[in-house]
This record gives C-alpha cells, structure tokens and sequence, in this order.
C-alpha cells in the first residue's frame, strides 16, 4: 500500500483522514492543517495511506509534543488510526513500522504513546501496543497508561509530570481543556457550551494555545478533558446529545 508523507509543502490540497466524514467541518479541517503547519517545524510526522479513510500515523519528538509527560530523547505517538474496511490486514504494523524507521534513523531512545487500561475512544489501543513490544511506563488517574518501546534494554522510562497523574482541577463548576490536535474540538466545545446555557450551567474554557500550555496540562490528554467541581469526567469529545445525557445526571433543568 502505497503511503504519502504530509508535509507544509502538500498539505493545503491533501485530506487529512480524521477530518473527511463531516463535510460540515471545513473551518476544523482548516484550524486542524494551522496546527499542523506549526508542528511541522517541531519535526512532527504525519504518514497516511493513499486511501480516502481513516488509516495514519502521527508522530513527533517527545520535546515538543503536546503531553504532560517526561520523556526526553523519545518519539511519541499523537494519533494511530487504522479504520473500517483496512482493519486486521497489516496495514497498522507498516505504519507503526515507519514510526520506528524513523524513530531510529533520528537516534531517539524508543517510543512513547498515551493509551488506556481498556480501549477507549481517541487514544492508541493498548492491547494491539502491547503486542507490538509497548510495555507500560507510568500510570495516571482515572484510566490512563503511557506506554513505550525502548530501543535500548535499560533505557529510561518516560512518565506522566506530576501536574497530570491525578487528574484534577481547583476550579468549580463546568470546565474544559482542549487544543485544536483535534480537527473537531473547537467545534464541540462551542456545542457544549450552548448545551450546557440551556441548563443554567457556564462552562469555563481553556484552550492549550502553546507547548509549555500543553507540558503544564491537569491530565494527560491535551485534546480535550471534560472536569465538573475539580473532578475528571471524560477525554471524550461530547456531542451535544452525549452532553445531555451527562447533564441530566448532574444538573437540574
């Protein structure tokens, strides 16, 4: 199967996979490719196959990826997609294939990737990590595993800051954490935050804008975390029925 690098010199007329099914999200597509076009020159690697579908990898040097996580002198994975009809026929092991091609051409120590103790939607799925050689490194609350692949028997293992293991906030209320690593959080966190009007509910945002944002993050998962009165609720990004039905559970109408 035939892979295409996406770089700052083809990405403007290259689809990036995870943005194609909603063709109502032209201006995520496009807050998505400006995030991009700035990691590029942070060494971020984008490779997908030739394919119109969800089947990339992305992967960037742990200095500059956007993780609360120690993890000098390794690779980490952001985002490892392989979907639908290209399930279970090899091609997700060439594509972790080039991220260890290239992990050690540039001399990096292994590998390191944000994934879960069950597999959960927008994080790498552990069981296939682990099978491929990951091993667990750190743990934080409430379901978070950083795992990774050293190079080296002996190498040092990456590890959550200590700003992210417990996954908690001082601020009350409704709040959200998020960057635009996500096509589609911008979007959502607008709909949650129209949502959460109807119910008498402010919702307090914060947008990771910056590295240093994002290396200082309350818990793991930088793209988008959900907290209610100091309390981690969910990574996931709410529509606005899922919203709801969260609402009906803590709030009043």
């Amino acid at each position: 199967m035939e892979l295409i690098q996406v770089t700052e010199n083809n990405i403007d007329k290259e689809h990036i996979c995870c943005a194609i099914a909603d063709k109502r999200g032209e201006n995520c597509v496009k807050l998505k490719k400006e995030w991009l076009k700035e990691r590029f020159k942070d060494g971020l690697i984008f490779k997908k196959a030739n394919v119109r579908a969800k089947v990339f990898i992305e992967y960037i040097p742990s200095e500059k990826a956007w993780y609360p996580i120690n993890a000098d002198g390794y690779m980490v994975i952001d985002c490892f997609w392989v979907s639908g009809q290209y399930k279970g026929k090899g091609i997700a092991n060439i594509l972790l294939n080039e991220c260890i091609k290239d992990s050690k051409v540039q001399g990096k120590k292994g590998i390191a990737v944000l994934s879960s103790k069950k597999k959960l939607p927008y994080l790498s799925d552990g069981n296939y990590m682990k099978y491929k050689g990951f091993k667990v490194a750190d743990t934080a609350k409430p379901y978070y595993e950083l795992l990774y692949l050293p190079f080296e028997e002996g190498a040092e293992k990456p590890s959550f800051k200590t700003c992210a293991k417990e996954s908690k906030i001082l601020e009350k209320g409704l709040t959200i954490y998020y960057s635009n690593q996500c096509p589609y959080t911008e979007k959502y966190v607008e709909i949650v935050k129209e949502a959460a009007s109807k119910f008498g509910v402010e919702l307090v945002v914060h947008k990771h804008e910056s590295l240093e944002s994002a290396k200082n993050a309350p818990s793991p998962f930088t793209t988008y975390s959900l907290f209610y009165n100091g309390k981690f609720v969910t990574h996931e990004i709410l529509s606005e029925s899922k919203f709801i039905k969260f609402a009906h559970k803590y709030f009043r109408e």
